[in-house]
């Protein structure tokens, strides 16, 4: 009489022994696994380093928006209807106190007209000499515009108004033109030759608040170069325009009236430029990054599943015969794919893990380069290790599948 087997007790298999064999398989070749992280890392480090720069650079523009900028309005001369230049006949749709009629506005602390003169002039030292002014640009400025641009003196004195109504033929010069000109000192009054005629430096400056134009620049009265160089160009590009400095906050409605200022008769003869909006700043700068970074970072995860997703699968067909043996010893078809997803989802975790922490560095390291603040939320870093958990699971479902749908016999036979 034949004996009956009675059937064991179905397998099981426990957490810590499912996590054991899942790090045993990671380990067993350490190379490929680290590679394999690598898109995980570097997509989450992408990740949380955009989210944290754009965050970071969003405080600084709040901190940093430059008053100079808040405070500036510009004016120019709006194209004609009739097709002609703005300017044309006049030369200028600005009237000759225009310094006055901008200060005369609530809120503006100084204001006035400049261009540049209509033709290249040639610059140099001496009255034969060859052209030295190469890069250089001569300015026509009244008094009030020299104001508004706040330069910063290192020596000598600026324009004033006997200057611009005497038409005297000074002239201030950047450092960089000075450098070129060769003007160290002005305790000998020197001059240099504009298109052969000569014009006493009255000072030197460093640096200016406003229109950086001016950096690489020759300033001379407006009247002057009225008589020298003729009216401003009738080109939109060089034609002759009004920077304004307000008071804080006052830049908006000083645009609203400085048209009507100018001339009642025809306001609508120019163009006003208020200061941007900083917060309309903030956010477009914001919605850029953002947008820009995320979808890199989406590239580096997608790189990232797909690496995870080809390594387990590799590892699946390489482990057939032990895929086999597992079954025939009892493994169920559950267990097998437990195994091999949380490799996956270990591969993932950990690089998720790497990336958040290097992501973090990234930012504070750019933030105390720039001498910045750092700023990381929490709401959006802390989640990032699970971020790289998912992909990992997502990628290792497929291979999962295949090791648990393989056959003991065939997988037997192929060892």
């Amino acid at each position: 009489m034949a004996r009956s087997v009675l059937p064991g007790p179905p397998s099981r298999l426990s957490p810590r022994d499912l996590l054991s064999e899942a790090l045993s398989g990671i380990l067993q070749r350490p190379g490929r696994s680290a590679l394999t992280l690598l898109g995980t890392v570097l997509g989450i480090g992408a990740f949380v380093a955009v989210l944290g720069l754009t965050a970071t650079a969003t405080g600084q523009i709040g901190e940093r928006f430059s008053l100079t900028k808040a405070t500036t309005v510009t004016v120019t001369d709006r194209p004609r209807t009739d097709g002609t230049a703005p300017g044309t006949n006049p030369p200028s749709d600005f009237p000759a106190d225009a310094d006055h009629r901008i200060t005369s506005i609530d809120g503006v602390r100084a204001g006035g007209l400049w261009w540049p003169v209509p033709a290249a002039p040639t610059l140099s030292r001496r009255p034969d000499g060859p052209d030295e002014g190469a890069g250089l640009s001569v300015l026509a400025v009244t008094p009030g515009a020299v104001t508004a641009m706040e330069p910063t003196l290192t020596a000598g004195v600026t324009l004033d108004d006997f200057a611009q109504h005497t038409a005297q033929p000074v002239v201030l010069l950047s450092e960089a033109a000075a450098k070129r000109l060769g003007i160290s000192r002005l305790d000998a009054q020197p001059a240099v030759f504009i298109d052969r005629i000569p014009y006493t430096v009255i000072g030197v400056y460093t640096d200016v608040q406003r229109q950086p134009g001016a950096l690489l620049g020759l300033l001379i009265p407006a009247s002057t170069a009225l008589e020298h160089f003729g009216n401003p160009s009738p080109q939109p590009d060089r034609a002759a325009q009004a920077l304004v400095a307000t008071r804080i906050g006052a830049a908006p409605v000083v645009a609203a009236q400085l048209p009507l200022a100018l001339r009642p008769d025809a306001p609508d003869a120019f163009t006003v430029v208020p200061p941007p909006d900083p917060h309309s700043l903030q956010d477009t700068v914001t919605s850029d990054l953002t947008g820009l970074f995320l979808a890199l970072a989406g590239i580096c995860l997608l790189v990232g599943a797909v690496g995870i997703a080809n390594t387990t699968l590799v590892a699946v067909l390489e482990r057939t015969p032990e895929i086999g043996l597992r079954r025939s010893l009892g493994a169920r078809t559950g267990h097998i794919a437990a195994q091999f997803l949380t490799e996956s989802t270990a591969l993932g975790t950990l690089g998720g893990l790497i990336g958040t922490g290097l992501g973090a560095v990234t930012v504070i390291g750019v933030a105390a380069a720039r001498d910045w603040t750092a700023v990381l939320q929490p709401a959006t870093t802390l989640p990032a290790p699970l971020i790289g958990t998912v992909v990992g699971l997502l990628a290792g479902l497929y291979p999962a599948l295949r090791a648990a749908r393989t056959d003991p016999l065939t997988a037997l036979r192929s060892a």
